[in-house]
């Protein structure tokens, strides 16, 4: 009896990522989990330079401005409740010295063009299509920092301006790195504070507009994040308290069919052993200074040893 419908996938056989491979993800907060994922298990990543973004036009700005090699300056950044701000970046970004903050900007754009250069993979998560343009500036925002709402307005982003935005994407990564594989996904996570039917408008328009451009054949691909959250597991207890994000369950089970659909057979063993060393290290002794611990300890220091020597990027 089959008690669950699934998505077939098939194990990517021309590009998979592997521990030679340099990956980029950029978008929300799902690319966050999926980023923390393939860092723990020492790949080579690079994640969100400017914090979490959730719209397309703002991933596309980000891509643009590394690219150009654009400078921020003052006239980009702005002050409210105490600390100063960048409306296309991340709050987490955000300082009270404006100087840190402009330096930690053109330090992000200029790390990101250097990665993107020589990447292998770049994985978009897109999260939503409403978008909020500042209408003091005329600008689509990536972020409000909390700035009072009477100061935007709030806007849908239609299929044929997704595409546009994932298209442009494409075009700039290509034009720079003709090899780079571009895997696209929408984060499961549920902007209902949008509104319910609000938020499926959103998910609708963002894969009718990635879908324009996928094509294997120019290493453009689609993963489906949202459609194993919303079909596989369509149900709450796969959820975090909040009822929007998905849980460590539904994470891990994500997690596992990109394992399977992504990385290669041959870097298996090397995450086994990756693995094995983190859930050591995470280890809490009941006595730290016993013989047992400290044969761990050595034992795990050799592994690691042996690692470095094959990998010397990976740090523990």
């Amino acid at each position: 009896m089959l008690l669950q419908t699934n998505i077939p996938f098939v194990k990517e056989a021309y590009n998979p990522i592997n521990y030679n491979s340099k990956i980029c993800l950029l978008g929300s907060c799902f690319s966050e989990h999926i980023g923390k994922k393939l860092a723990y298990y020492k790949f080579k990543t690079f994640q969100n330079p400017l914090g979490i973004l959730f719209h397309p036009k703002a991933i596309e700005n980000v891509i643009l401005k590394a690219i150009n090699q654009e400078k921020y300056t003052e006239a980009d950044i702005f002050f409210a409740n105490e600390r100063w701000h960048c409306f296309e970046a991340h709050s987490e970004l955000s300082n009270a010295d404006k100087n840190v903050l402009l330096q930690n900007l053109n330090t992000a754009v200029a790390e990101t063009y250097k990665y993107i250069l020589t990447a292998s993979h770049i994985i978009i998560t897109l999260g939503t299509a409403w978008t909020y343009r500042h209408i003091e500036t005329d600008m689509l925002v990536a972020n409000c920092h909390k700035v009072p709402q009477k100061q935007f307005l709030k806007e849908i982003l239609s299929v044929d301006e997704v595409a546009a935005s994932v298209e442009n994407c494409i075009v700039l990564l290509k034009n720079i790195n003709p090899k780079i594989t571009v895997l696209f996904t929408v984060s499961p996570v549920r902007h209902t504070k949008d509104g319910f039917v609000e938020n499926q408008r959103s998910k609708a328009h963002l894969v009718a507009g990635i879908h324009q451009h996928i094509s294997k054949r120019h290493l453009v691909h689609y993963f489906p994040s949202y459609e194993l959250m919303m079909d596989e597991l369509r149900d709450y207890r796969f959820y975090a308290a909040d009822m929007i994000h998905p849980n460590k369950i539904a994470v891990d089970y994500i997690w596992e069919k990109f394992q399977y659909a992504w990385i290669s057979h041959e870097s298996e063993q090397t995450m086994n052993t990756v693995e094995a060393i983190q859930k050591g290290l995470a280890h809490k002794p009941f006595n730290p200074n016993s013989v047992q611990h400290q044969q761990l300890l050595a034992n795990l220091q050799t592994k690691m040893a042996q690692l470095q020597a094959q990998f010397p990027f990976m740090k523990f």
